[in-house]
């Protein structure tokens, strides 16, 4: 099965509140050697992230000549992001950070976490749970662990979730070589259907990067299914 968020989000975040110092913020991602973290409020529900770039923005807010030196928007982006004003003001962690916060839960999908990181431009993503409460981080590097996953446990599990379960077919019938992540299905399906069924499905294993298909099918169905279409608009 796809692997989900809370298989690999990190349990213990480093956080801060709205009312941590500018300077706090920089020692606890110094002190800790991460690049962002997320800032909750009383509740423990997540108001917004602070990163270095979001460090970074604030220092340059400061020098006089703070036109030449200003940060791009990621184009994708839709955080708001202070104005170099309130930026150069900044004290606490509410004034740097940028809201609002992009989440997750840990029941997601993994692919489904890195296109939401990707759709934004983030590099970290809050876990929450039903409440929006901070339950844990999950970062580029937590989401790229899927693709450290063996041959042999990717091929297993096309083998055992995709073949077995999903389309019922023999072992004896589909053979499964995997070799860096790259799946080639090779040998003989029931109908023509489930050529596509079985790759798009191998696609959805986690590690996999590439599919190539070498399955035949025992009976082509597709002509029987384009005349059954054609037959029924004649007689409509």
């Amino acid at each position: 099965m796809a692997r989900i968020v809370g298989e690999v989000m990190t349990s213990d975040v480093i956080e801060a509140h709205p009312e941590t110092s500018f300077k706090d913020v920089v020692r606890l991602l110094d002190r800790h050697r991460i690049s962002g973290l997320p800032v909750v409020d009383h509740d423990d529900k997540v108001v917004g992230v602070v990163s270095q770039t979001d460090l970074v923005r604030r220092q340059a807010a400061r020098s006089p000549d703070d036109r030449s030196r200003r940060s791009r928007r990621h184009p994708s982006s839709r955080l708001r992001r202070p104005r170099s004003g309130a930026v150069a003001r900044a004290v606490t962690a509410r004034d740097l950070m940028s809201t609002p916060a992009i989440t997750v839960h840990p029941e997601q999908r993994i692919a489904d976490a890195a296109r939401v990181m990707e759709r934004h431009g983030v590099e970290r993503l809050p876990v929450v749970d039903e409440e929006d409460r901070l339950i844990g981080i999950a970062t580029r590097r937590d989401l790229l662990r899927v693709f450290l996953r063996t041959d042999e446990e990717i091929g297993r599990e096309v083998r055992e979730e995709v073949l077995d379960l999903a389309l019922g077919l023999p072992a004896a019938d589909v053979t499964v070589s995997v070799r860096d992540g790259m799946v080639t299905l090779a040998g003989v399906v029931p109908h023509h259907g489930d050529i596509p069924t079985a790759i798009r499905l191998t696609y959805r294993v986690d590690g996999v990067v590439g599919v190539v298909n070498g399955l035949t099918c025992r009976v082509d169905d597709t002509h029987a299914a384009d005349g059954a279409h054609s037959s029924g608009a004649r007689r409509s």
